[in-house]
C-alpha cells in the first residue's frame, strides 16, 4: 500500500499526487513511468513520473481525470493509499552532454516535460520551454517551468492568455531566428508531437518524443504497447517510452490510440462513484 501525502488540484480536471514510495524514488530517473492500480478490482494504468525526491521517498504523478481509473484516483485524498505502485519502468531519458535543448509540452504533457527541462537545467544545460494549452485557465506548472528553463514560452489556442498560437508556432519561429539546439524534447498529444517532428526535421534538429500507448504489464509481455520506429516493433515500456520523433510513425499510433474508446466509454458510464451518483463521459 502506498500513502498520498499531498493532493493539489491544478485545474478544474487535473490533479497532482504525491505518493509515499521510498524505493521507487530512490532509481526514479525523467523518463520513467510507474503503471499504478488503485484497488484490487481496477485496471492497471501507467503514469509518467512528474517529478520525485529521493530524500522524503516520495513520487510525483499528475493525471487528467479522463476515464473510470483516473476519476477514482482523483476522488482519493491525503492519507488514503493506492494499492500498486511499481516502478520505476522504462528507459530513462539520456540527456548528458546536451548544451542547449528546446523542451515542449502539450497540455498534460506539460507534467511529463517538467522533469526533462528540470534534469537538464540541473546539468547546466541552456533550455528553451514552450507549452500549449487550449485555453488559460488550463495552464499548469507556470512557476515551477520559470525556474528550471532560460525562457519560457506559454501559447494558448485562443489566445486568452494574451499569446494566441500553438507550440509549433512559437518552435517554427524561434528556429527561424537562428537558434540551435542540440535537441528538442516534445511530450504531448500525438498530433503535437508529429507536427513537432515534421518541424525539426526541416531543420536537420535531433528530436525525441515520449509515447504512452496502452500498457498492461509494463515488461514487453503483452505487446499492447507496441510502436513502430524506424520501420520496426518495438514497446514503449521496455524500449521507451523515449523515441526518435523523426521515426515514429505517429499515423499507426493514432489509429491504435483509438481503438477501445468505445470499451473506455462504457466503462465510465457504467461506473457508479462512492457517493451513489454515475459518471457520465
Amino acid at each position: 500500500m502506498f500513502r498520498i501525502v499531498k493532493k493539489k488540484v491544478l485545474n478544474p480536471s487535473v490533479k497532482l499526487l504525491e505518493i509515499e514510495a521510498p524505493f521507487v524514488a530512490r532509481k526514479a530517473e525523467p523518463g520513467q513511468f510507474i503503471i499504478l492500480r488503485v484497488s484490487d478490482e481496477g485496471e492497471r494504468i501507467p503514469l509518467t513520473i512528474a517529478d520525485y525526491d529521493r530524500e522524503k521517498g516520495t513520487v510525483t504523478i499528475i493525471f487528467q481525470e479522463v476515464g473510470k481509473t483516473t476519476m477514482l484516483l482523483g476522488a482519493l485524498e491525503e492519507g488514503d493509499y493506492i494499492l500498486d505502485f511499481v516502478g520505476p519502468l522504462g528507459v530513462p531519458s539520456h540527456l548528458e552532454g546536451i548544451k542547449r535543448a528546446a523542451v515542449v509540452g502539450g497540455g498534460l504533457g506539460t507534467a511529463i516535460a517538467y522533469p526533462q527541462a528540470k534534469k537538464l537545467h540541473s546539468l547546466g544545460a541552456e533550455v528553451d520551454v514552450i507549452t500549449g494549452f487550449r485555453n488559460s485557465s488550463l495552464i499548469l506548472l507556470e512557476d515551477e517551468l520559470k525556474k528550471v528553463s532560460n525562457r519560457l514560452f506559454i501559447t494558448t489556442d485562443d489566445g486568452s492568455n494574451g499569446n494566441k498560437g500553438f507550440v509549433t508556432d512559437v518552435l517554427k519561429k524561434l528556429l527561424e531566428e537562428g537558434n540551435k539546439y542540440d535537441l528538442v524534447i516534445a511530450i504531448g498529444p500525438l498530433i503535437m508531437m508529429k507536427m513537432v517532428s515534421q518541424l525539426t526535421k526541416q531543420y536537420g534538429v535531433k528530436t525525441i518524443v515520449s509515447m504512452n500507448p496502452v500498457m498492461i504489464d509494463g515488461t514487453g509481455m503483452c505487446g499492447g504497447c507496441r510502436v513502430t520506429v524506424g520501420g520496426k516493433i518495438k514497446f514503449a515500456c521496455v524500449d521507451g517510452p523515449d523515441f526518435d520523433g523523426h521515426e515514429v510513425d505517429f499515423d499507426e499510433a493514432m489509429r491504435r490510440q483509438a481503438m477501445y474508446r468505445v470499451q473506455e466509454k462504457k466503462s465510465l458510464e457504467d461506473h457508479v462513484c462512492r457517493l451513489g451518483g454515475v459518471f457520465n463521459a
